[in-house]
């Protein structure tokens, strides 16, 4: 069993152009704090970023920010940092986001841009090549994630994903239901997953 105590959110520095997003951020950030469990996040406190952190802070949750020092003073305002538990600030983006694997349990991406969808896809690479075992989540708010899941089922038809029991995200519509999904994920991960047909799996 894979004990979930930490889960990284990737996540947009911007809010969107529709205000259910940022509450979707917040909802998950108070349900992590209600199910005790740390916030590891990219420390931005702007957008969907500052959102789910002010959700888990607001609830009483943990909170870990992991920022490169170059981007400080462009996601992230000093007064807004001093509220988080434990501020970690790396040299650059590689380091910033092996610091968070090291210290997350699972992952989650709700929506954000092209930095969202590099760390997530980074995360599953790892996954197919055996690096780990952890929950990864894509919050589907509004359907946000359907053509990269879409993208993801068109490269395991054509033969390009060869150990789809290993890429298996789940797809969790609702934010409430997400830290449900990645605690049963985690009490099953070590499962067998022999006859798993499809890349994704949908909640």
């Amino acid at each position: 069993m894979n004990t979930i105590r930490s889960v990284c959110v990737y996540c947009g520095s911007s809010p969107g152009h529709d205000d259910v997003y940022i509450e979707a951020a917040h909802i998950l950030g108070r349900s992590l704090a209600r199910n005790g469990l740390r916030l590891v996040y990219g420390a931005g406190t702007k957008g969907i970023m500052g959102a789910v952190a002010d959700g888990a802070l607001r609830a009483g949750g943990k909170v870990m920010g992991i920022i490169p020092g170059f981007l400080i003073n462009r996601e992230a305002s000093g007064s807004a940092l001093d509220r988080l538990d434990e501020l970690v600030i790396t040299k650059n983006m590689h380091e910033r986001k092996h610091r968070m694997f090291e210290e997350s349990d699972a992952f989650v991406a709700l929506p954000g841009g092209i930095g969202t969808v590099e760390e997530v896809i980074e995360i599953l690479t790892w996954a197919q090549l055996g690096h780990h075992r952890k929950p990864v989540v894509f919050g589907n708010v509004r359907g946000f994630w359907n053509p990269m899941i879409a993208l993801m089922d068109h490269m395991a038809a054509e033969g390009f994903i060869h150990t789809a029991n290993r890429v298996k995200p789940l797809v969790v519509d609702n934010p409430e239901a997400i830290v449900a999904a990645i605690l049963t994920a985690g009490a099953a991960a070590d499962a067998p997953t022999e006859g798993e047909a499809s890349v994704i799996e949908k909640l």
